[in-house]
């Protein structure tokens, strides 16, 4: 199908919905199922109608050109317009790009220290405090699922779930080896040491993506534990699911109630399965993941942070930022997540050209 049938079959589908929006007929999953696709089809449809109108002005001006007493004006605004719409066109393009049925979820992140003991662990806290920021400055709420500490603050494991509106489509590209060169806080020497920590980002699996059968699971409860191995909780109300058939495992132990964890456990299992499957099914379509979570070793990287020099670098597509304190506040992380999502949509593009 030519792009031009598929923007005028994407108008007329847009005007259908707004004509069933409107007659007031739709009611409970009939109405929230056309409000979705609506919704999905407006900024499309938007980006569509400003590349046509702007198209039309165009050949419009140009058959102005001879007309002497309109040529002069012509010329002016053709000046002023042609050189818009190479961007309006790859906008429209963008915009086609079909979008995954994840990327409007939550995201439920997951940070590891690697490499470097208690050095990797306070690493893997500044990474949590980024996203926090980043979370923050795109109005999203993160919520700690389950965390274990060392002795001076540092994580050896945190688990927690963003929520906003499509946070998974820019968490996702985060996934994957971060290392930092600093001089410790627990060196004397002055040294640099290298240390990693892994993410692990996993759209919020809902119940239509994932079937578990109730007896697949065992699920046990414990106490919560704090850092140093101090009890923070007197009950046992911390949960963990076992997936018995893939071996899976969740734990949430942040809610007092042994209900809200049981549930929050739950939905991070079946988040995970959802993530092997969707690992699977990307192997299969290309052979290989671009964007794979390591092992933790300081060798398997996506991006390095280095003190000394102040700097951010992210290896995949070889951009550094000399703003390792704003990147590390999440106040410019984005400016790295926009140029993956760029990355990403030029490479996808391919198929229009």
């Amino acid at each position: 199908m030519s792009i031009e049938s598929r923007l005028q079959q994407i108008t007329d589908r847009h005007a259908e919905l707004t004509s069933m929006m409107s007659s007031g007929e739709l009611e409970g999953d009939k109405f929230v199922e056309v409000s979705k696709e609506y919704s999905e089809l407006e900024p499309v449809v938007e980006a569509i109608n400003t590349f046509t109108s702007t198209r039309d002005e165009i050949a419009d001006l140009k058959e102005m050109l001879v007309d002497p007493e309109m040529a002069d004006i012509a010329k002016e605004e053709l000046k002023e317009l042609e050189p818009k719409l190479p961007d309006l066109e790859q906008a429209v393009k963008i915009a086609l790009i079909p979008k995954e049925k994840t990327d409007s979820r939550n995201a439920i992140l997951e940070i590891r220290a690697g490499t470097g003991g208690d050095e990797a662990a306070l690493f893997a806290a500044n990474l949590f405090g980024m996203y926090k920021g980043f979370a923050s400055a795109n109005g999203w709420r993160v919520e700690v699922d389950s965390v274990s500490e060392n002795d001076i603050g540092g994580y050896k494991e945190i688990v927690a779930t963003i929520s906003g509106n499509n946070v998974f489509s820019k968490m996702k590209y985060e996934s994957g080896g971060h290392r930092v060169q600093r001089v410790p806080e627990t060196e004397s020497g002055g040294r640099i040491h290298t240390s990693a920590a892994t993410v692990a980002v996993l759209p919020e699996a809902e119940d239509v993506d994932v079937d578990i059968r109730p007896e697949d699971l065992r699920i046990d409860t414990f106490r919560a534990q704090g850092a140093g191995g101090q009890h923070v909780n007197t009950t046992d109300s911390a949960v963990r699911v076992v997936h018995v058939p893939t071996g899976t495992v969740a734990e949430c132990q942040d809610a007092r109630s042994q209900h809200k964890n049981k549930a929050k456990a739950l939905i991070m299992l079946k988040s995970r399965i959802l993530e092997a499957q969707m690992e699977k099914a990307a192997a299969e379509r290309a052979g290989d993941r671009k964007l794979q979570v390591g092992s933790g070793d300081r060798s398997e990287r996506i991006r390095t942070y280095n003190y000394p020099q102040g700097r951010v670098t992210d290896h995949r597509i070889g951009l550094t930022l000399h703003r390792l304190d704003a990147v590390l506040s999440g106040e410019e992380l984005g400016e790295i997540t926009d140029s993956l999502i760029a990355e990403d949509n030029a490479s996808r593009l391919a198929e229009f050209e």
